[in-house]
């Protein structure tokens, strides 16, 4: 199995061909370099979860259609269970975890939905808060634009109207 296509070798060091066998990537996340060896059709979601320990990105349904492992990849939100982690090398990718700041402070989405009370069982806050925050930077967050930009995101519990209230209390400053 080789991996190839401009998508990969557009960016990041020495993407031509690799594998089939377990190969060396180095993924910034969360402002740190963190080298793994791992086989070119590892999703970014697995790497993130199964080599570098940060679980706070969940594995929903693996497909696409709910979710749980939104991340940014070079601040644009992408379902971590599609993208292949190989395709991340040389880009900054930002996990729930690295949301916080420096001083462990909750970043204000996330204040905002424990102040609002916009998860139930949690499993899919984290990427809830992840699309929420890239929402609100870039600036869907009319009314009418919150259901609509968040709708990538399920949630089983039926927390939306406190997940919009959260992003509501953000964009007004509260």
């Amino acid at each position: 199995m080789s991996v190839r296509g401009p998508s990969i070798t557009e960016r990041g060091p020495g993407l031509g061909e690799r594998g089939p066998g377990p190969v060396h990537v180095t993924l910034s996340v969360n402002g740190a370099e963190r080298p793994m060896e791992i086989e070119p059709r590892v999703s970014l979601l697995d790497a993130l979860r199964e080599h570098l320990g940060l679980t706070g990105s969940k594995k929903g349904c693996d497909q696409g259609a709910c979710g749980a492992c939104t991340v940014w990849v070079d601040g644009r939100r992408v379902l971590a269970c599609l993208t292949l982690a190989l395709t991340c090398e040389g880009r900054e990718v930002t996990t729930i975890e690295g949301l916080a700041g420096p001083d462990g402070r909750l970043h204000p989405m996330q204040r905002a939905f424990i102040a609002e009370d916009a998860f139930q069982c949690g499993y899919c806050t984290p990427g809830q808060i992840m699309s929420a925050v890239a929402l609100t930077a870039e600036g869907h967050t009319g009314d009418d634009e919150i259901g609509e930009w968040m709708s990538g995101n399920l949630c089983r519990c039926a927390a939306y109207p406190h997940i919009r209230a959260a992003v509501r209390a953000v964009r007004d400053g509260n």
